[in-house]
């Protein structure tokens, strides 16, 4: 009970916060800006990643039935593991940007043009496509046990490759190196871009514009630390110990916890989104004054 209230609330706090930050992206021309369409993307993703789990989730922490359909299992592993999979790119885009913000301030608008930003958002989500057609379809073909217990929150890769009976090693072979090119690679990419952003910030003279874009970039960080950390410790060693121990905890964390605090963290922490909501807000007063 006492998970079924929270991971209730966290789910309401998820779909209020992800969907003001896309209603307001949408409604305030000042937020028309690449770095507010990734954080879109991000929210749209997000409510997706969400909700292919966590209702079934509910499902199983409030009622008797703990059971889900093959067909049911399927879907989900393939919606989530994609959508995953197009959160790891995200994220590096995200870096990219901030990266040309940052770096190369005077060439900003001409590269991050919105023909290009439409690019990148398509390659994140041709990704996750690719993501999941490469890994899901062998992990539903394992021969699994007869009594069909998977041992987590949700139907996910390394759940269900400690069910199965026959020879894993394949399996475990390719999420290693699925996990690499779309948690590792990234994460590596990421971590480059902003010793180029710290090394060109720590540059800056004033006080003030090395704040500003300290930041800019800190919310960004946050967010890449808490996704990150949980995935990788999860998918990169699926029969680990430590995956096996702790991995459904850290995966109630980063599809409960996670989508649940990158509003918050981006609306909390940045000013303009703030003024987007005061904007908003008084213009809804000012209507009903006229």
């Amino acid at each position: 009970m006492t998970l079924f209230v929270t991971v209730s609330l966290s789910y309401m706090v998820t779909l209020v916060g992800n969907t003001t930050v896309i209603l307001l992206f949408h409604l305030d021309p000042h937020l028309h800006t690449p770095m507010y369409f990734f954080l879109t993307n991000l929210s749209i993703l997000d409510l997706c990643f969400t909700t292919s789990c966590i209702p079934q989730m509910l499902v199983h922490l409030r009622g008797p039935d703990k059971t889900i359909s093959y067909l049911g299992c399927a879907v989900q592993l393939y919606i989530f593991l994609g959508l995953g999979a197009a959160e790891c790119v995200l994220l590096l885009v995200m870096a990219f940007d901030r990266y040309v913000a940052v770096c190369r301030p005077l060439h900003y608008t001409v590269i991050m043009q919105p023909h290009m930003c439409h690019k990148l958002a398509f390659l994140v989500w041709a990704s996750g496509i690719f993501g999941t057609l490469v890994q899901s379809p062998t992990t539903m073909k394992l021969p699994f046990c007869h009594h069909h217990r998977v041992d987590d929150f949700v139907c996910e890769v390394p759940a269900l490759i400690r069910l199965a009976c026959g020879d894993t090693h394949s399996n475990e072979l390719q999420i290693s190196v699925i996990g690499s090119v779309f948690l590792m690679v990234p994460l590596l990419l990421i971590l480059i871009s902003y010793g180029h952003i710290t090394r060109t910030v720590l540059a800056i003279q004033s006080h003030e514009g090395r704040r500003k874009a300290f930041q800019t970039c800190s919310s960004h960080l946050v967010v890449v630390f808490l996704f990150y950390c949980t995935v990788t410790a999860v998918y990169i060693q699926p029969r680990s110990h430590f995956s096996q121990k702790g991995g459904k905890f850290l995966t109630l964390f980063y599809t409960v916890v996670t989508p649940t605090l990158n509003p918050l963290i981006y609306t909390l922490r940045n000013k303009d989104m703030k003024g987007a909501l005061k904007r908003l807000f008084g213009k809804d007063r000012t209507s009903n004054v006229q």
